[in-house]
């Protein structure tokens, strides 16, 4: 007989995965059935309308990507650039480092504008960069998991629509933890992953595009540069005509849609107040032991939470007595913040107050020796 896992019951508290509800675990384990299943059929619909509702859109084009965030972000960008288009993109962390890569990939012409890590681009430097380089494109993220800033997206938004650019956001850590706002916010391409303020498990990339995005990915002049990411054969499989593309993940979809249901039941308005209460709780009692808060002032996350050390504490031999001594999950930095700071993530069903109080007393524990 073959054994189960034996593993350990973390609290996960660092930049993702984030604890999944009881409910959406339970419904993974029911029973298969086949993709193009009648049931299965409802499922699509019924995450379609979810997503819609999650990313506060009236675009009908609203799917999960049967992929993690990454391939989110590969098939926003491998569908809106071809050989030669020149884009925008945003570096102030990790994640704007690999929309960078990616596009190069497609042979797109990478127009760089920067940010101190931990800091957000204004207005101004994208219409600058608008003139300057007459871009197809600029992609933004809004939530830098490397860092914990919030990119404030309406006013580029605007500007990016005003020189009849296309606006691509990175909604993979903020999407159900603060307000996304598609359609308010200019936003024609965005992508998000299931396993951060939404609490699947990770697995799927929601992704929507407006009819300008559509129009843009028809009168392309060469075929998607991936075959399994091609959203005109997608499209067909997720519109009406049902036309098989690939095996859905048919677990992970039932997840998703319970994990949205969850969303909608609760609220969004509601689910962003909870993320900042309990972020203000945990930033709270971590500043009163002397921790320091990492990114720019006026632009931080709710939902992961960056600081840098007291004096005298170890950030990477500290975080792994927590994890051995707790069970609690924080993510340490990348690159050049790499044993500088913690990342903390207070993401959807992870986001509670019995989480910050537990935290918060083993932090106490293994920092005062």
């Amino acid at each position: 007989m073959v054994e189960a896992f034996d593993l350990p019951e973390r609290i996960l508290m660092g930049a993702g995965p984030s604890e999944v509800p009881p409910s959406v675990l339970r419904v993974m384990s029911a029973p298969l059935v086949g993709h193009l299943d009648p049931y299965f059929l409802k499922i699509m619909d019924e995450n379609q309308t979810l997503l819609r509702y999650v990313f506060n859109t009236k675009n009908e084009f609203a799917i999960p990507i049967s992929g993690t965030g990454s391939a989110g972000m590969e098939t926003a960008l491998c569908n809106m650039l071809e050989s030669g288009d020149g884009i925008i993109i945003g570096i102030n962390g990790l994640f704007s480092m690999r929309m960078k890569d990616i596009a190069e990939r497609c042979g797109a012409k990478v127009h760089v504008i920067e940010q101190q890590l931990g800091r957000v681009f204004e207005p101004e430097q994208v219409e600058e960069a608008l003139k300057e380089t007459g871009a197809k494109a600029v992609a933004l993220v809004h939530a830098e998991t490397s860092t914990g800033a919030c990119q404030p997206l309406q006013d580029i938004g605007r500007i990016v629509r005003e020189k009849d650019a296309l606006f691509i956001v990175d909604a993979v850590t903020s999407l159900g933890g603060v307000p996304v706002d598609v359609d308010a916010n200019y936003i024609d391409i965005c992508y998000s992953a299931t396993q951060k303020c939404l609490s699947v498990p990770p697995g799927l990339a929601p992704l929507t595009l407006n009819e300008r995005a559509l129009e843009a990915l028809e009168n392309r002049r060469t075929k998607v540069q991936s075959w399994y990411l091609d959203l005109n054969m997608l499209r067909n499989y997720w519109g009406d005509e049902r036309t098989y593309h690939h095996t859905a993940p048919i677990s992970m979809n039932y997840a998703l849609n319970q994990g949205l249901k969850i969303v909608q039941e609760e609220g969004l308005e509601e689910r962003y107040e909870r993320h900042k209460r309990i972020s203000d709780l945990m930033t709270e009692g971590l500043v009163e032991m002397g921790f320091g808060l990492f990114a720019q002032e006026g632009h931080r996350l709710p939902m992961l939470i960056t600081v840098t050390m007291p004096p005298g504490v170890d950030a990477d031999r500290t975080r792994l007595e927590l994890l051995q001594r707790y069970n609690i999950e924080f993510a340490g930095g990348f690159g050049e913040l790499k044993g500088k700071i913690w990342r903390i993530g207070l993401m959807g069903h992870s986001a509670s107050e019995k989480n910050v109080y537990y935290a918060l007393s083993a932090i106490k524990k293994v920092t005062r020796k």
